[in-house]
């Protein structure tokens, strides 16, 4: 065996220089990282940045989603109609079936691929707390979610425009209808990010989330139209309409505009209760997640 100090001259240690260099740029801090971390999450909801394969189910259905809408400006165009055949807030309770797969297949990309890969504790060695990388998850499902809920808004919006329909009403509907679009995503945003988040396998999360989705709205649906047409008891219809996402939608729909659905809310009170039941169960989604986060932050 050859003797180690003849390895250097005298026996001392030397330094190569093979050339790298450290970095000298600006340090961002978490802020940037949330935000970065918001905008790839938003690519990866409609496939962008990911396999081609991961782009055809989001965009089939956001293509779906829009098709009515095209038609719409289609026969407003050739056919000289001096109203918009579809309201624009009945438009998203027309296509509710499609948002609800929008949103029950893309949060488990979001919320359970890191989980199940092991990739979030790498998210979370960095300066992330772990109530970031949720919130940034979440907001990232919640663009996603409005944009498949707004585009079809504005594309009614400028069809009743181009064909000159009257301005103040139209806005005035438009701006009615992306209010409730807003209430709408932040539940199915937030419903839909707790169960991706305590589920590593993604089809188990997107069964639970539809079928949590379509069986409350079912069940409120039957609730709904037994005590307002057969049962005359308007008031457990209303009561009813708090137990899902899409029944608080239409219920709201209902009362801020002229469309029509079973059993409303009849009073302002019960308004307010609609819009105070979607905000507190978006925000009691958002602290679940937080909560899951810190909880695998700290195991």
């Amino acid at each position: 065996m050859s003797d180690p100090s003849e390895a250097t001259p005298q026996g001392r240690s030397v330094i190569h220089d093979l050339g790298y260099r450290p970095y000298t740029g600006q340090r961002l801090g978490a802020g940037a990282i949330a935000r970065s971390l918001v905008v790839t999450g938003f690519r990866n909801a409609f496939g962008l940045g990911r396999s081609g394969r991961s782009k055809v189910l989001p965009f089939v259905l956001l293509g779906l989603n829009l098709l009515p809408a095209l038609i719409v400006g289609g026969v407003m165009a050739f056919g000289g109609l001096d109203r918009l055949p579809i309201g624009y807030a009945e438009y998203a309770s027309t296509t509710q079936v499609l948002l609800g797969v929008f949103v029950a297949s893309q949060a488990p990309v979001l919320f359970s691929r890191d989980l199940r890969h092991g990739t979030i504790a790498l998210y979370l060695a960095r300066p992330l707390r772990s109530g970031a990388y949720a919130l940034a998850r979440w907001a990232s499902l919640l663009a996603a979610t409005l944009v498949f809920l707004v585009l079809p808004i504005v594309i009614l919006y400028a069809v009743a425009l181009l064909t000159e329909l009257d301005v103040s009403d139209q806005t005035r509907e438009a701006g009615i209808a992306l209010g409730l679009a807003v209430l709408l995503a932040l539940s199915l945003a937030g419903v839909s990010g707790v169960i991706a988040s305590w589920s590593t396998r993604r089809g188990f999360a997107v069964v639970a989330t539809i079928a949590l989705l379509v069986v409350a709205n079912g069940i409120v649906t039957v609730v709904q139209g037994i005590s307002g047409e057969e049962g005359g008891r308007p008031v457990v219809g209303e009561v009813a309409g708090l137990f899902s996402p899409y029944s608080l939608y239409r219920g709201l729909m209902a009362a801020w505009t002229d469309a029509d659905a079973p059993t409303p809310p009849s009073t302002t009170g019960m308004e307010l209760a609609y819009v105070g039941v979607l905000v507190a169960l978006s925000a009691l989604c958002v602290g679940l997640l937080v909560a899951r986060y810190r909880r695998e932050a700290t195991s």
